[in-house]
């Protein structure tokens, strides 16, 4: 019997609730919506005109990186002065000459029969050996020594002044792969 009351006294109290939310009373939403409707439309503002992209042409890639340390003007005189440095434009480029000496880096030695070479990548992944006397990277870098570390290179950069060339001395060291 209790029960039966119980469920009695649910149904009855379940009603009571569907019957607050019942009801076809939507006057305070029709106002709502009539007081938006008649406001004035607003003025949706142009899209804004964006200038044509204009095509930047570095011509300096063959110029000192900003990014590398100045050559002091006391060196280079004193370079001058013991050597004329100039680079030899009627040699054939090597492979690796058409990339950038940070771009390359030594990944093992190899040596066979007396002979030895380190092992450079290039930025496509290409694995190169290079020995002594061999030139790698854009700034005529000869390769002057070798070692199971590293591999000493001179570049031959402009100095600065009309046809002024001077050494640097540069090296890549070993890197994992």
């Amino acid at each position: 019997m209790l029960r039966i009351l119980k469920t009695a006294g649910a149904l009855v109290f379940s009603s009571v609730l569907l019957s607050a939310c019942g009801g076809d009373s939507f006057a305070d939403l029709d106002a709502f919506m009539a007081e938006k409707r008649a406001r004035p439309g607003g003025v949706i503002a142009p899209i804004p005109t964006f200038k044509t992209y204009e095509a930047f042409a570095y011509s300096a890639a063959t110029m000192r990186s900003p990014f590398d340390r100045p050559i002091e003007v006391r060196d280079i005189q004193r370079l001058q002065a013991i050597s004329a440095v100039k680079p030899d434009d009627s040699r054939a480029k090597e492979f690796l000459e058409q990339f950038t000496f940070d771009s390359l880096a030594m990944v093992g030695t190899l040596e066979r029969g007396g002979d030895e070479w380190a092992l450079v990548r290039d930025p496509e992944g290409g694995i190169h050996r290079v020995g002594l006397g061999n030139y790698l990277g854009r700034n005529h870098g000869k390769v002057v020594e070798m070692t199971e570390t590293y591999v000493a290179v001179v570049e031959i950069v402009p100095d600065g002044t009309t046809d002024g060339w001077v050494e640097r001395p540069r090296t890549i060291e070993l890197s994992g792969l």
